[in-house]
């Protein structure tokens, strides 16, 4: 069983030194009144102060010091730490694991849209089985003075232009054509 070292008074009425230790990281008007001290296994002090840091409740300013044999006591180590009920971040979780944690919800995500999709398509075929049903309803109500107003196309009509009909100037551009290519051919011949 260990036992825990009587504490230094010379260490425990060091509040100055602590003080002075926490105006060299932190400004004076984040260190609060005394709040305590620790004594630590190895028989140095840690002397707690209260905090005055906005978005740290709960946590102590902390100067850790020691003294050897007859010396003045020095300062091993000055530091915020949280007291217990601290506001603290949550555990570290390595890269590896929160990838592998984003892409298992990415697939779940892909999943749930997969089978909104799904069901959309199936209400989608559903509403477009009920619109077929009203077509062929609707075609049933056609009668013969609906077809009539229709414009019907005959042979050789597009849209009411008959294409039988053509242009005289194109017929005259392709015999043209015909006649300058025959010409090619029997100089071709004549060479």
């Amino acid at each position: 069983m260990t036992s825990t070292p009587e504490p230094d008074d010379r260490l425990i009425g060091a509040h100055d030194l602590a003080v002075a230790a926490l105006k060299e990281i932190t400004p004076a008007s984040t260190i609060g009144p005394a709040a305590g001290y620790l004594v630590e296994d190895d028989g140095s002090v840690s002397l707690r102060f209260e905090n005055r840091l906005p978005g740290y409740p709960g946590w102590y300013w902390t100067v850790t010091l020691a003294r050897v044999e007859d010396a003045e006591p020095t300062v091993l180590e000055v530091e915020l730490l949280p007291n217990d009920g601290a506001l603290l971040a949550p555990e570290w979780v390595p890269w590896a694991e929160r990838l592998a944690e984003y892409r298992a919800h990415q697939a779940e995500l892909a999943e749930q849209a997969a089978a909104s999709a799904a069901e959309a398509g199936e209400a989608d075929s559903a509403e477009s089985d009920e619109e077929d049903v009203d077509s062929d309803e609707d075609d049933d109500d056609l009668d013969d003075d609906d077809l009539s107003d229709s414009r019907v196309l005959h042979a050789g009509d597009l849209d009411g232009v008959d294409i039988d009909e053509l242009d005289d100037s194109a017929e005259d551009l392709e015999d043209s054509d015909e006649d300058e290519s025959d010409d090619d051919e029997s100089d071709d011949d004549e060479e």
